[in-house]
């Protein structure tokens, strides 16, 4: 990798040195990430990918828009219905955050669907997949959709009136529903209907009623087939109208863990709360008459600012369903990621990692290698402990099998289940409970941080010694998203790391009140200093008149205090390249600020989410991997890792390989400007794309 000398202080000695708590130096960051929606609502508009996979990047922008109004947004409607109008530091106060968020978030959902119907609709069509709005059905489409609303969709439906008699219904989280007006006699009646998820929301037609052929596909929407038979739900009543609508609720769950006898149990009852959380958005068909509105908005109890007027499809989420359709000429082709170096000799895996540190970087290489050093683990009669610390694990998790066998193996398992992975609390406690019931020693974390570091520790007796093995990662123990997430994992016997990970596991599972870690950064204790004291020291080096040279790759960047020393580091001339692919508070190219930074972010078909931080430290290159994005929870409310890489070859790997590819790249890439804008980089002779490059790298079976 080239490393350039640091160029010289370009402000005047005497001039006065810029105030770096300005608001003005900093990007608010829910805009940033809208601005972060946007670079991946990109990836469907544009024709950069197959068709049916810009219809999942469709499916996912929504599901991305829903999760931040659930967590996010809820957090600033709790403090404004509170009556705080807090400031943040980039200078926006609670009630302008969500005035802009608001108008974000109204043109975000009016993109989506002109994405949908001017775009991915109409280009479906041409390869012969038919999604048909209501007006293109013919009296033969019709008459199937009745008989099918008869046999498969009206048995899983429930109407629920709303009157003196009968109490406003409950109405899930993310559930979409009909707003019935109905006349039974001279009175109206009100009811909701629905529209039950357990369905598929869009509806196959028999080929021979495709409107090309039965060489093509035809497909109607759920709610459609329901609206067009709902009288049949409401005999010898007239229907006056059935307007669709959409709620999203706050979902951040609120434990009080000092007063939780038990966290497993206090965890569970906080998640029967969140299906009555306060609404913090309700999406409605524009075409809904204003007194049904009202009804709406009274029961909900919801501000009028904070009701969205839909004249297109609501829940676009769904969408998925379409990306995954069996139509292999319109995806990506199949991925085989490269076979991981253990795999030349699996019963020997304990001897290569002796031999010299592994890395392994999915998904272009298999996840397998993670499962395959478990399951030597499990296998091998001298290894007498296996710890882990689970975070997101997926449904249908081998990890929790192995462990299981570990048991029964008769190996001491002791994990680290995170009860507290916001939309995976059910699934984690799910498989505590089965740990427990194996007998494996099963802690929950510890009270007011959550447990995000990805590590894997196995303990074997050979001989008269006992060897400890580490896997610390940057990404879940989880088989699902291993092969969509870009992930780094390091397996090591170093006796620093492997004496760190197991001071880090007592003071997970016990009492140790460990404050001092040999090279791992650990967070809250260590990884703050750490990561200060290293860029502080490139700016010492720049400022000394050598070189200081920093490129870090994580998801987010917000936390203030780290952004004021990346300022610092930046007046003192050194050179930054920062990679980040989501929130990013610091302002880029300011002058006299960080005019040295440059900030990229890649979206692509993987999504980014290995960390890596790399300093020059005078020609003695030092590289981190970990679970750590710069944020204030990251560095101060969870239990996060940044691992030393030692083995030159490694370091080398990650920096002409790895950073390199991620540098170069202006095919994925997008830049941050000074004003908080996105814009694409220039293209040079050198330019890659960089997943491409590295799919096609590893291919070649080169192994690190």
């Amino acid at each position: 990798m080239e490393t350039v000398a640091s160029p010289q202080p370009l402000k005047p000695a005497d001039a006065p040195a810029p105030d770096l708590n300005d608001p003005a130096l900093y990007i608010n960051r829910e805009l940033s990430w809208v601005q972060f929606n946007e670079r991946v609502l990109a990836q469907a508009v544009g024709d950069d990918h197959p068709l049916l996979d810009r219809v999942r990047f469709l499916a996912i922008v929504a599901t991305n828009l829903e999760e931040f109004f659930m967590i996010r947004v809820s957090a600033l409607l709790r403090k404004s219905r509170a009556g705080l109008d807090d400031v943040s530091h980039d200078g926006l106060t609670t009630k302008a955050t969500l005035m802009v968020v608001r108008r974000q978030a109204a043109e975000m959902l009016s993109k989506q669907a002109q994405c949908w119907s001017q775009q991915l609709q109409p280009a479906l069509r041409e390869h012969g997949i038919h999604v048909l709005e209501p007006d293109e059905w013919t009296p033969a489409i019709s008459d199937f959709l009745r008989g099918h609303f008869e046999s498969a969709i009206s048995p899983a439906l429930t109407p629920l009136a709303f009157d003196t008699g009968h109490p406003f219904p409950f109405i899930s989280n993310l559930s979409q529903n009909l707003s019935v007006v109905a006349v039974p006699s001279e009175k109206t009646h009100f009811a909701r209907v629905k529209v039950p998820d357990v369905l598929p929301r869009f509806v196959a037609l028999p080929a021979r009623l495709a409107p090309g052929g039965p060489e093509t596909q035809a497909l109607v929407y759920l709610e459609d087939v329901i609206r067009a038979n709902i009288n049949q739900l409401f005999p010898g009543t007239r229907v006056e109208s059935a307007h669709l609508f959409r709620i999203v609720r706050d979902a951040d769950l609120v434990i009080q863990e000092d007063e939780a006898d038990d966290l497993l149990e206090s965890i569970d009852q906080s998640l029967k709360q969140r299906r009555l959380g306060a609404l913090v958005m309700l999406q409605v068909e524009e075409t809904m008459p204003r007194r049904v509105l009202d009804i709406l908005m009274e029961n909900f109890e919801i501000e009028e600012e904070n009701v969205y007027l839909m004249r297109a499809r609501l829940g676009f989420g769904d969408w998925m369903q379409l990306g995954n359709m069996p139509r292999a000429d319109l995806k990506h082709p199949p991925m085989a990621p490269a076979v991981p170096w253990m795999f030349n000799a699996p019963e020997d895996v304990f001897e290569e990692i002796r031999q010299r540190d592994r890395l392994v970087h999915q998904p272009f290489q298999s996840f397998s290698a993670v499962e395959e050093f478990l399951q030597a683990a499990v296998n091998d009669p001298h290894v007498i402990a296996i710890k882990m610390t689970l975070y997101r694990i997926g449904r249908d998790s081998p990890m929790i099998d192995l462990l299981v066998d570990a048991v029964e193996a008769g190996k001491q398992v002791a994990v680290l289940v995170e009860l507290k992975a916001r939309f995976d609390e059910r699934n984690n406690i799910k498989w505590a409970n089965r740990l427990e019931a194996a007998g494996a020693h099963v802690a929950y974390g510890l009270v007011r941080l959550k447990t995000h570091a990805k590590v894997c520790l196995v303990v074997r007796q050979e001989g008269h010694e006992i060897r400890r093995y580490v896997h610390i990662a940057t990404g879940n123990y989880n088989p699902q998203t291993a092969r969509a997430y870009t992930d780094l994992g390091l397996f090591t016997v170093r006796p620093s790391i492997v004496e760190d990970a197991s001071d880090l596991f007592n003071y997970l599972t016990g009492y140790s009140n460990q404050r001092h870690f040999r090279e791992l950064l650990v967070a809250p204790v260590s990884l703050r200093s750490g990561l200060t004291a290293l860029i502080d020291h490139e700016a010492d080096e720049a400022r000394a008149g050598r070189v200081g040279r920093i490129i870090m790759k994580f998801n987010a960047l917000t936390d203030p205090e780290l952004i004021r020393c990346l300022y610092r580091a930046s007046q003192a001339r050194v050179r930054i390249d920062l990679i980040v692919r989501g929130v990013c508070s610091l302002r880029p190219g300011l002058p006299g600020v960080s005019e040295t930074i440059t900030v990229h972010s890649i979206v692509g078909r993987f999504l980014e989410h290995s960390r890596i931080f790399w300093f020059n430290n005078r020609g003695h290159h030092k590289v981190f991997i970990g679970s750590a994005d710069i944020m204030e929870r990251n560095l101060d409310r969870r239990i996060e890792v940044l691992c030393p890489i030692h083995d030159p070859r490694l370091v080398q790997h990650i920096e002409d390989v790895v950073l390199d590819a991620c540098l170069r790249d202006t095919h994925c890439t997008r830049l941050l400007n000074a004003d908080g804008t996105y814009e694409e980089p220039v293209a040079t002779e050198t330019a890659v794309n960089s997943q491409e490059h590295l799919l096609q790298w590893y291919a070649t079976e080169r192994r690190t």
